[in-house]
């Protein structure tokens, strides 16, 4: 055995032992937090850290910047919010309601945004974002600026009460691990592997046979279907569905947290969430102005740790091994 072959076995080994010790840590965490966090807050953060990762799916391994991706999670959360107040159908079924409902407009969006590039994608998946968001203003159903309120939660798969902020934390936590678990999936698929073939050089992509506008949408949709899956469980968890959803703003927001948290890691949009729903949520109210440090938060990242927080720490260990 040669001594290249021996090291590589030793880093592996030590990588998977980090790796499993790493999702041990996490799921204990994961267990005991609802005991010491309000769980409303933390099933806020995890809600946002599904719709960062997916459209982290997106961007970091598609290379696509959408400013529209707001589209998916508000308007799965009306979707979702309708199916369970007004049509009386089980929270499980008015989610995946939502969630198909997520892929048909994504279907729609990227069928009219891929043919393009770079800013010009950008801008189409915003002007489509608005033209929705006006939409949702003026559809009956949405019911304007009040939006849907009073959403019943239910009880998901007729056993578990969703009333109790507790059942429901662990319910959520599922829906969002068995996301992260789809999009990492995805990632280390043949598909995936194609879907960063196209990333670094479509071109060449293209030379090889592969129909780059054909995976792009295909990795549109599945990107917005997970946003609308998490669109969908937030408006079950705050019972309400409104229109601070599908505005612009979301949109920017989902993206500086997967700028903070690291583009094109699994771990890093989570990180970023956290971090931002964590300020927003606790500093707001301190009347400080919430805005203007996480402004001056994505300034500090852009400049000195442009990975993001999970790709600086991945940089740092490689450089340790």
């Amino acid at each position: 055995m040669s001594l290249a072959t021996s090291t590589a076995g030793v880093t592996n080994g030590t990588r998977a032992r980090l790796n499993l010790t790493v999702a041990v840590v996490l799921a204990v965490a994961a267990l005991v937090a609802p005991f010491m966090v309000y769980p409303v807050f933390l099933m806020n953060v995890l809600c946002f850290a599904l719709f960062a990762s997916a459209f982290n799916l997106l961007i970091g391994y598609v290379g696509l910047l959408s400013f529209g991706h707001a589209t998916f999670f508000g308007g799965a959360a009306y979707v979702t919010a309708h199916a369970a107040k007004v049509w009386g159908l089980p929270t499980e079924l008015a989610i995946l309601i939502g969630v198909v409902a997520a892929a048909v407009l994504g279907l729609v969006v990227g069928f009219l945004a891929i043919r393009r590039q770079g800013i010009y994608f950008s801008m189409i998946t915003l002007a489509l974002s608005q033209m929705f968001y006006f939409i949702c203003l003026q559809a009956p159903f949405t019911h304007g600026e009040d939006g849907i309120q009073g959403v019943p939660r239910g009880k998901f798969l007729g056993l578990v009460n969703l009333d109790d902020n507790f059942s429901l934390y662990f319910v959520v936590l599922a829906i969002v691990v068995a996301g992260h678990f789809i999009i990492w999936r995805i990632v280390h698929s043949p598909f995936g592997n194609i879907l960063k073939a196209i990333r670094d050089n479509e071109p060449r992509a293209i030379s090889l046979g592969y129909n780059a506008d054909s995976y792009k949408l295909r990795a549109f949709v599945l990107s917005s279907a997970l946003a609308g899956l998490a669109g969908g469980t937030n408006a079950i968890v705050f019972q309400l569905a409104t229109l601070t959803g599908v505005e612009w703003q979301s949109s920017g927001e989902v993206i500086l947290m997967t700028l903070l948290g690291g583009i094109g890691t699994l771990a890093g949009p989570p990180i970023g969430a956290a971090i931002t729903v964590g300020l927003q949520t606790y500093l707001a109210a301190l009347d400080f102005p919430v805005t203007v440090l996480i402004g001056l938060i994505f300034v500090v990242c852009v400049l000195l740790f442009r990975r993001g927080i999970a790709g600086e720490v991945a940089a740092f260990m490689r450089k340790r091994r």
